[in-house]
């Protein structure tokens, strides 16, 4: 292992002097994936720097133990001795985990999708807290959240939302958030006072890059139209409303977001891409199933993945069986908790994998 961190570390300071090299600094290409991989090493190299610092400290200690000291400086160096020891074995802990191979999406902004499934107008107002719940855990983060298209429903819920959260490392958090969630409560409409379940699907897509996914104008057709408002009324008497089709794939993005062509087409483009790439990505990850398993609650998206109980005040992951009683701050955004533990049972199972 250690072999290996040396070699990252060398790799580092190689690529700090290509990011200075003003043949580099010229192309804007090499500029990004330079710095992108450099960004990528940094946590690994400061840890392994950190190590290299406690490993000589511990070293000079033990060396000052076989000198002949008197009792309370004996017993001092005896003690941090013990406390160099413990931040090694930590150090190097995180050092395994830093190693572990890493998503390539990890650093990527995403696109987000709440769709009210089951449930009629009571999954619309589901989806709407679940908007709520990520917006206000991205205002949390530092995020910026983009509306790129809404449907609302007429009791203030949302058929669909689609929305764009821009930060750092946004998917590494939020990769987790894909399935179908499930509320239990009683709709404000029941007078009976019966508890109805209903579900909403999320989905999570890194945003894909120009570079990275290779689309042809030919391929797409472009429609476009008047927008509509709810119940289908004409709100627009300009066709801005923009439908783009990626004829290879068949998949569809419609946006009417904007009051503008040229806008609403940018933001379609965004999804379609983005869309086109996660096909692509899952088809590649079906191929391979033990890898696929080991990755918690990124595969499929049909899978039932958490309980929002509010007669209980109780939110379940059924993935990982952790259930915490807080449902109404976790619907304000406060998510961590859930998501260190998802992550948390996926190093945990990599850790496993490569010590079989």
């Amino acid at each position: 292992m250690l072999d290996r961190l040396q070699a990252l570390e060398d790799r580092y300071n190689k690529l700090n002097e290509l990011l200075s090299d003003p043949e580099v600094s010229s192309d804007p290409n090499k500029l990004r994936e330079y710095g992108k991989e450099q960004s990528d090493l940094e946590d690994v190299v400061q840890a392994y720097r950190k190590y290299k610092v406690v490993s000589s400290e511990l070293s000079d200690a033990k060396e000052m133990l076989e000198d002949e000291l008197d009792g309370d400086m004996e017993e001092m160096v005896k003690m941090e001795i013990s406390e160099l020891e413990e931040q090694l074995e930590t150090l190097e802990e995180n050092m395994k985990v830093l190693l572990l191979p890493k998503d390539p999406n990890d650093g990527k902004n995403v696109i987000v999708e709440i769709r009210g499934a089951a449930g009629g107008d009571e999954a619309a107002l589901f989806a709407g807290d679940l908007y709520r719940m990520y917006s206000r855990y991205a205002e949390e983060k530092g995020w910026k959240t983009d509306v790129m298209e809404a449907n609302t429903t007429g009791v203030g819920g949302y058929k669909e939302i689609i929305f764009m959260i821009n930060g750092k490392d946004v998917y590494s958090r939020l990769k987790y958030e894909n399935g179908a969630h499930r509320v239990q409560r009683v709709p404000e409409t029941e007078s009976g006072g019966r508890i109805h379940t209903s579900t909403a699907t999320v989905a999570v897509l890194p945003e894909a890059e120009e570079v990275e996914i290779d689309i042809h104008e030919k391929d797409i057709r472009v429609d476009t139209f008047a927008s509509s408002g709810p119940g289908g009324q004409s709100v627009n008497t300009t066709m801005s409303a923009v439908r783009l089709t990626h004829e290879p794939t068949g998949i569809v993005v419609s946006i009417q977001d904007e009051k503008s062509q040229i806008k609403n087409k940018e933001k379609a483009m965004k999804v379609l891409r983005a869309r086109i790439y996660d096909k692509y990505q899952q088809e590649a990850q079906a191929e391979y199933d033990e890898t696929r398993k080991s990755a918690v609650g990124t595969g499929d998206r049909s899978e039932r993945i958490r309980t929002y109980n509010f007669p209980q005040n109780r939110v379940t992951d059924h993935r990982i069986g952790l259930t915490i009683q807080k449902l109404d701050q976790i619907l304000d955004g406060k998510l961590d908790e859930f998501i260190e533990a998802l992550v948390l049972e996926e190093q945990t199972a990599k850790l496993e994998q490569i010590g079989e």
